[in-house]
């Protein structure tokens, strides 16, 4: 069968699911791009298995899975449609290691769909692509799944390459494969080359955008992703991840001010649609973004505001792009950036350890209590949570979660680092920070978080200053500028390493740049903040 570049078609199908408010107003239509998919299905079903596909394409995994049973409903008969029932079981390809109900679901999903009907060829090379995610989970490991999977979708492109879903999927599929320290990105260009020459012929497609923005999550190639991030939201408004995703852009490239922008929009529409998980995933971004600009007191808002939210979460819900571990993972973070990043020592040491189901979670309040008490001169307070830390990296080794398991080893090494000089060795623990910060270095951060809780590498710079070598610690912060460019910290510390170096040049440069990123700080400003402005004024 010769399968024809697929129309488009605007997904307008319903009014947002908001009732009218009192005053009577009505919600906007649902806007969620522009998707056709061919079935064989019958055609009166069109219409709501193209408005699931869209919402597949935006991560609203819960809302699309409801638009496929409802097409199975009115069209029993519907193999394809056990294909977008699994495919929203595999939720964020992104969110880590798949576990739990969602498996089983999914296979149950794809057995069904090819089990049903008289799908066609194509048809059946989806459902059957799917179930590869599913199949023998209880024997093979996730990564080798999603390898069988991306093969799958390699040879469904390949027989049908006017099929602009396939090639869709298929690109997200080799993007999710990347192996986060493969620093030749071979996969993420290999899928953005697709997916940029499927954009510029169909810009209102909702997954291009969106999957380009994954593909260049990564420092060397962020500003590649500036154009997708800048028009993704206002292709699938609708849809709360796609208003949040082009965050990731702009915190890649340190544009503080459009992420805060679109991530208050992801928040109010994740809330609205009851999606809390992606409510918090979306705090956490604006909170990152807010101590970047020195708003303290709008950070301090999104702190405050966070536990209710935590409050409302479902642990067992399907939700959105951000899975429930999102939301536990934003909760805990918020607290500990909003202490670090503002350099309140005594503050980090007293948060409060809230355990949760997930280990990774939970080392980031006992990697913020360490730091925090170490570097307050309170080095037994420190160990204990480094031990804490430890400990959680032990259970973390004993699980198939090598990515997570080396982020709370990195974790521990800092924190045990900054205990080694809170003691007096300080040559044992400026070796120990320089290699934690090599080996976050070789890895990536992870889709669930704007950026480390501290990087490894500034920490390693902000030792350097406190050992009086700040000729070394400058070219630290520099280096941390590269990286993740627009840092508060890294830039303000940099003036002040260049300072004490004695140049004046540099040092004026960096006040310079920390006035700029902080155009919007607080008045009066965090003292550091104060001071830049003092410096520049003069």
């Amino acid at each position: 069968m010769k399968i024809l570049t697929p129309l488009v078609i605007l997904i307008l199908a319903a009014p947002a699911a908001a009732q009218e408010s009192a005053q009577h107003q009505h919600p906007e239509p649902e806007k969620l791009g522009r998707v056709h998919f061919e079935t064989s299905c019958k055609p009166e079903v069109a219409p709501m298995f193209d408005r699931g596909v869209a919402l597949l394409h935006s991560f609203s995994f819960s809302t699309a899975k409801k638009a496929f049973d409802d097409v199975i409903t009115a069209d029993p008969s519907c193999a394809i449609a056990y294909w977008g029932v699994a495919m929203t079981h595999w939720t964020n390809p992104f969110g880590g290691i798949k576990a739990g109900p969602l498996l089983e679901n999914g296979r149950i999903a794809a057995e069904r769909g090819l089990a049903t009907g008289a799908p066609t060829p194509r048809e059946r090379a989806y459902i059957a692509a799917v179930a590869e995610l599913y199949k023998d989970a209880g024997t093979v490991d996730h990564r080798a799944r999603t390898l069988a999977y991306e093969r799958a979708m390699a040879q469904l492109h390949a027989a049908y390459p006017a099929d602009r879903e396939a090639a869709a999927f298929y690109a997200l599929a080799v993007n999710q494969t990347a192996l986060p320290t493969d620093k030749t990105y071979a996969n993420q260009l290999k899928a953005a080359g697709l997916l940029e020459r499927l954009f510029a012929a169909d810009p209102e497609h909702p997954g291009l955008a969106h999957y380009i923005i994954h593909a260049f999550d990564h420092p060397p190639l962020a500003a590649r992703g500036l154009e997708a991030a800048r028009r993704d939201a206002a292709i699938a408004p609708s849809a709360p991840h796609a208003l949040h995703m082009p965050s990731h852009t702009f915190t890649r490239v340190g544009s503080w001010q459009e992420s805060i922008d679109t991530n208050i929009q992801s928040a109010a529409s994740a809330t609205r649609d009851g999606s809390f998980a992606e409510t918090l995933h979306a705090m956490d971004y604006q909170a990152y973004a807010y101590l970047q600009t020195g708003q303290d007191g709008a950070a301090r808002r999104v702190r405050d505001e966070a536990p209710a939210v935590l409050g409302r979460l479902d642990a067992k819900a399907m939700g959105g792009a951000a899975p429930p571990v999102a939301g536990f993972y934003a909760a805990a973070a918020i607290p500990a950036r909003y202490a670090l990043e503002r350099g309140a020592w005594a503050e980090a040491a007293a948060l409060q350890v809230r355990p949760t189901a997930f280990a990774f979670v939970d080392a980031i309040t006992h990697f913020a209590r360490a730091v925090g008490a170490a570097r307050s001169g309170k080095p037994e307070a420190a160990a204990a949570d480094a031990a804490a830390l430890d400990a959680l990296h032990r259970k973390l080794a004993a699980t198939p979660d090598a990515y997570w398991t080396e982020q709370v080893r990195i974790q521990r090494e800092v924190a045990q680092a900054w205990v080694a000089f809170a003691q007096g060795r300080r040559e044992e623990a400026l070796a120990q920070l320089s290699a934690a910060a090599f080996a976050e270095d070789a890895t990536d951060k992870s889709a669930i978080s704007p950026g480390p809780i501290a990087p490894a590498r500034e920490l390693l710079a902000e030792m350097l200053l406190d050992m009086k070598r700040p000729a070394e610690a400058l070219k630290e912060f520099e280096a941390v500028q590269r990286k993740e460019p627009n840092r508060f910290r890294a830039t303000y510390q940099a003036a002040l390493a260049a300072s004490q170096a004695g140049n004046a040049v540099a040092a004026k440069t960096h006040y310079a740049d920390l006035l700029t990123i902080a155009k919007a700080g607080d008045t009066p400003g965090r003292p550091e903040l104060e001071q830049a402005r003092k410096t520049g004024a003069r």
